[in-house]
């Protein structure tokens, strides 16, 4: 099957330099990591590089080489089992990252073809029981192709094996969808026509059309959508056909929904996009989730927390001209402690979607005063910060961090017995309701993360020497005083668990399981706007420790980038939480703190783009929720799958763990359910060998 592009179209393959931006999505980066041996992050991530648009695909209109041949009917079923199907070029594929990106997060199992290499046969999409093996087929693009070494464009699938795959959707009724998709008609039309296509650099804005609101459906339905760093498609209608536009921009098209002359149902879009960018974090869940009809293994959330680290202790201060005080250091006042409660109050009020945002405060109990009475003003009172704590007690909720805030690193089973131990009793006895089970330690020590010289500079990276060297000390104590869940940090490699939203048991005692936080470039050590600028410039303007920017960065930009940063987290579905420090709680003008200057900013362009809640649970739901999709994980690597019967219309499944099992669109007596926008979550406890079965709710 030989092809050449139409006339008037690009046929090179465009070679374009990768791109740094502030734009750019951003990830972890230990080596980048800047940490105080005491207090905590100061630099988290570095941006990644934006990536290049994708080359324009070859397009031929019309099949090529004379009639198709049909493939052999596929056993008819109305059996499927909840898996998706990726079929990508090869592994090279520019938007294979991007769908395993998507599934991943959802905690969905898939499988991957690879058009260029692995046959397609009927054998291969039907189970030896008749049964489909996917609800689902998600095409990287729309006809796969590739140049030959005679300077042909050949499709990684031939006529047959298309025929294959198009059979097996029509008689499964799965449905199709295209990541990247030109307009013509080979290997099908999609009923899009030339318009303007090119690479577009920073973005252009598309919106969603009535029949995109009802498809993408957790979206705020005037979210202007960026599309960036893509090569678009910007397509028209053929005219008198049945497609329905979902994504405008400029009058031109950039996604349908286009039922096939035969019945089938698939959606397209008409750009590239790379898995680090907006557009996919944006669109990529509602893809899958209108492929699999709302019927799938795993979920999709959007959670925002914050821990608050320090209380009642004193940080570092570093002012304005880089000057650092360090005895006392700052600590926050009683007021400042009401004010960080009227900002929550405000933030709720202001942004319904965040109606459940409360701190988390992790706290230093050797800077309690036992007789300050629990009320909300500084008069007469030993310490105004006990006092209105105490008074707002159950406005917060609060997190074991140690007595005194001692290096963890190489200290013995008694010291870390006490320090966790009197920590609890001091709280609690002061009237704070403390989780046993959580501990964060300080700057996340004893957890195998250190700097070796103990005379290196505050910002010197730490070295990341691995679980295996932890404080055996610090986690025998831990787990002898009930301890289940520490604190881990995004920033070190073996802190980063192997799958999306979940735990690290610990390899020297795995009773404890790691549940990572993300860090923020918010200094520990900054209280003001002034403060914290000159600090990232600091480090990251032209003349920094660690040049990123190419000139000085006001406050404006400095909160505009780093709630870029954890906008990203929450959009990517990320349940983690994001520590901050007390110091950044401090009232630096009427109403304002740096941590709420960054949540406020999150949260204003979260909620510009969705209309489905943060979630926000307490720590021991959180770490419990997390240790629940370790277990999804490991129970679906064995490559079992649970199967909907749409004759009956249930799912059906025989887990071969003990653990739990995330499922979306269903219902069963024997979960734990949430209604979280359009779809129904449920969580089921799971005992090995023990079937069970749920209702399916599909969506149209």
């Amino acid at each position: 099957m030989t092809k050449s592009p139409s006339s008037g179209r690009k046929t090179a393959t465009l070679l374009l330099t990768l791109l740094l931006t502030s734009a750019g999505a951003l990830v972890p980066s230990a080596a980048s990591a800047s940490e105080h041996p005491r207090h905590g992050l100061i630099r988290g991530e570095v941006a990644r590089p934006a990536p290049p648009p994708a080359a324009p695909l070859p397009v031929r209109d019309g099949p090529v080489g004379g009639a198709v041949p049909r493939a052999a009917q596929v056993l008819a079923t109305d059996q499927v089992a909840l898996r998706p199907l990726v079929i990508a070029l090869d592994s090279a594929d520019f938007g294979l990252p991007t769908w395993k990106a998507v599934l991943n997060r959802a905690g969905s199992p898939y499988d991957v073809l690879y058009a260029k290499s692995d046959p397609l046969t009927a054998a291969k999409l039907v189970r030896g029981d008749g049964a489909g093996k996917y609800n689902a087929i998600l095409l990287t693009d729309n006809a796969l192709l590739y140049q030959d070494g005679s300077g042909n464009y050949i499709s990684g699938l031939d006529p047959a094996e298309w025929n294959t795959l198009w059979d097996y959707e029509r008689t499964f009724k799965v449905r199709q969808v295209s990541l990247y998709t030109s307009w013509g008609s080979f290997p099908e039309d999609y009923c899009l026509r030339p318009g303007i296509e090119g690479s577009v650099g920073a973005s252009i804005q598309s919106a969603l059309t009535t029949d995109g609101v009802k498809f993408f459906s957790d979206l705020n339905p005037s979210s202007q959508i960026p599309i960036s760093y893509s090569y678009v498609y910007r397509s028209k209608l053929a005219a008198g056909c049945n497609a329905q536009p979902l994504l405008t921009s400029g009058g031109y098209v950039l996604g349908v929904t286009s039922p096939s002359a035969d019945g089938r149902e698939r959606a397209a879009l008409t750009f590239s996009s790379n898995e680090y960018l907006m557009q996919t974090d944006l669109l990529g869940y509602g893809l899958l989730r209108w492929a699999t009809r709302g019927v799938l293994t795993g979920e999709f959330r959007h959670w925002l927390t914050a821990d608050v680290d320090d209380w009642f202790n004193y940080n570092d201060h570093r002012y304005p001209d880089g000057h650092v005080e360090t005895d006392p250091g700052f600590r926050l006042t009683g007021p400042e402690a009401a004010a960080a409660n009227g900002q929550q109050i405000a933030l709720r009020s202001l942004y319904p979607l965040a109606a459940n945002f409360t701190l988390n405060l992790p706290y230093n109990g050797d800077g309690i005063v036992a007789g300050a009475l629990p009320l909300c003003t500084s008069l007469l009172s030993p310490d105004p910060l006990t006092s209105f704590s105490k008074c707002l007690a159950n406005n917060f909720r609060w997190i074991n961090h140690t007595l005194t805030h001692p290096d963890l690193n190489t200290t013995t089973y008694a010291v870390n017995k006490a320090e966790i131990a009197d920590n609890l009793t001091v709280g609690r006895q002061n009237g704070f309701t403390v989780p046993t089970e959580v501990l964060k330690t300080p700057a996340y020590s004893g957890l195998g993360v250190y700097n070796p010289d103990p005379n290196a500079p505050d910002t010197d990276p730490p070295t990341d020497f691995g679980l295996a060297a932890s404080n055996r000390n610090m986690l025998t104590a831990a787990k002898d005083l009930g301890v289940k869940y520490l604190h881990g940090n995004m920033s070190f490699a073996s802190h980063r668990p192997s799958c999306f939203n979940c735990g690290i048991n610990h390899p020297l005692e795995p009773s404890l399981m790691i549940v990572p936080d993300w860090p923020t470039n918010i200094g520990y050590q900054a209280t003001t706007a002034d403060e914290e600028t000159s600090l990232y410039n600091s480090l990251y303007g032209p003349n920094g420790r660690f040049p990123y920017y190419d000139h000085d960065l006001n406050y404006t930009e400095v909160i505009g980038y780093e709630s870029d940063v954890t906008l990203q987290h929450v959009m990517s579905g990320s349940a983690y939480t994001h520590t901050l420090h007390e110091g950044n709680l401090h009232q630096y003008n009427s109403s304002q703190s740096l941590t709420f200057d960054l949540l406020r900013a999150t949260v204003q362009k979260y909620s510009s783009h969705y209309q489905v809640p943060l979630k926000n649970p307490d720590w021991p739901a959180l770490a419990a929720y997390v240790k629940a999709r370790t277990a999804h994980f490991a129970e679906f690597a064995a490559g079992q799958d649970p199967v909907w019967n749409k004759t009956t219309n249930t799912v059906s499944y025989t887990p071969t763990k003990t653990g739990s099992v995330f499922l979306t669109g269903v219902t069963g007596a024997s979960a734990s359910s949430e209604r979280y926008g359009a779809e129904n979550i449920a969580q089921f406890n799971t005992v090995a060998g023990t079937r069970f079965t749920a209702t399916a709710t599909p969506r149209p």
